[in-house]
């Protein structure tokens, strides 16, 4: 059994009162999110990863594959510690 998709619920006349548009007074009240956020959650955004493209050998990926869920970041991991 397949679920709806979640468009199929969305109505277009539907009273959208719980997210009104954002006022002049809205936008100079807002802060950016490293002023307001907790100092750990903050860091995690500043200090997000940077997407790159990078050619590696076909062994090499699938031994990282094998190893499961997470193998981008042991991929990372590794390269860390060879401190390149």
């Amino acid at each position: 059994m397949t679920k709806p998709h979640p468009s199929a619920h969305f109505d277009p006349d539907a009273d959208f009162d719980e997210n009104p548009e954002w006022t002049e007074a809205d936008f100079a009240r807002a802060r950016p999110a490293r002023e307001v956020l907790p100092p750990h959650v903050a860091a995690m955004l500043t200090a997000a990863p940077q997407k790159v493209t990078l050619r590696l050998d076909r062994d090499v990926i699938a031994k990282f594959r094998a190893t499961g869920p997470g193998w981008h970041a042991r991929i990372n991991a590794a390269l860390r510690a060879a401190q390149l």
